[in-house]
């Protein structure tokens, strides 16, 4: 803000000479946001994959809306605490929420009261990111194709046996989506969290696991464990020699994201104004190689594109939830 007053002191003082070039400057001024600093709520502890891609956006998101751009952690039940402070946020205030479909698909449907209503309580701004599961195997199987675990499964069906990081988790659900598509009925075992998950997993006393690629893929790169698929339409820029669930025959491929949300009561010309901003920050190369590097997947979505990417999502994964049964 402080360059943009500038310019305009500059085009006031200077009369038609300067005055010529004030659409110039105007066009090449940061977008306005009224109603002071700008705080972008994440619903987790620092260091995971959300806050890490809520403060690259903040970044440059600051200097793009000309105010302070903060990232703030509320971490608590599992992301739904920060969901249901920010629902509250009156109408001035200028604060987002970076959700995932923990918060904003899964557990509305197996909490009887989440409190809150993703769709009465929040507006969709803008999709950031993407991530995608993965299906891994400890050195104790010794297997590098995903066909190979197949066969293994039909064989023998009691070993089908997946660790996920935690019960109720998506992958959790996504483990439930592999075993449809094998024809087996897998046993979930939940862990707390992706840590002892992969400690087991190398360690050898558990012999099949699904998670998040992102947090498998440093065991996998030190050799501890192999992933033998990952869930994506395409294969992730930074694994590039890891296949798909398609191109080991499985026809399935789901995904994870990251997706701002403003609360219900922000006005629609301000919701604007932050997707079509956080849209342009996105574009940024400098972010976008930052993003890769922390096996982060991008993406550059408008308001429009995420509600129908929020729509298709939850037709896809809502069915899931319901069958499984799950209760908190």
């Amino acid at each position: 803000m402080p360059a943009f007053l500038s310019r305009r002191k500059l085009i006031m003082a200077g009369g038609m000479a300067l005055a010529a070039c004030a659409p110039l400057a105007h066009a090449q001024a940061p977008a306005a946001l009224d109603g002071g600093p700008l705080t972008l709520v994440v619903g987790y502890a620092p260091g995971g994959s959300t806050d890490r891609i809520a403060r690259l956006i903040a970044e440059r998101l600051g200097p793009k809306l000309g105010v302070q751009v903060s990232v703030e952690n509320r971490p608590g039940e599992g992301g739904r605490l920060a969901a249901k402070e920010v629902k509250r946020a009156p109408a001035g205030q200028n604060v987002l929420m970076l959700g995932n479909p923990a918060v904003m698909v899964v557990a509305p449907l197996v909490f009887k009261d989440a409190g809150y209503d993703p769709d009465k309580d929040f507006v969709p701004v803008s999709q950031v990111s993407s991530y995608d599961f993965a299906l891994a195997v400890g050195q104790k199987l010794q297997l590098d194709r995903a066909m190979f675990l197949v066969g293994r499964l039909w064989a023998h069906p009691e070993e089908a046996v997946f660790g996920v990081p935690a019960t109720g988790s998506l992958p959790h659900f996504f483990g439930l989506m592999v075993g449809d598509a094998l024809s087996v009925q897998p046993q979930i075992k939940g862990y707390g969290g992706s840590a002892p998950l992969a400690a087991d997993l190398s360690g050898g006393s558990l012999p099949i696991a699904i998670d998040t690629l992102d947090s498998l893929y440093p065991q996998h790169v030190a050799g501890k464990i192999r992933i033998l698929a990952t869930s994506g339409k395409k294969r992730a820029s930074f694994a590039p020699n890891i296949p798909i669930f398609r191109e080991a025959g499985m026809k399935i491929d789901a995904d994870g994201w990251n997706t701002f949300f403003a609360p219900s009561s922000m006005a629609p010309a301000r919701v604007q104004l932050l997707a079509n901003s956080i849209r342009d920050v996105m574009k940024d190369p400098g972010l976008q190689k930052a993003a890769d590097a922390l096996f982060i997947t991008p993406v550059v979505s408008n308001a429009a594109e995420t509600a129908q990417m929020l729509k298709a999502y939850r037709a896809q994964w809502e069915p899931v939830v319901r069958r499984s049964g799950f209760q908190p």
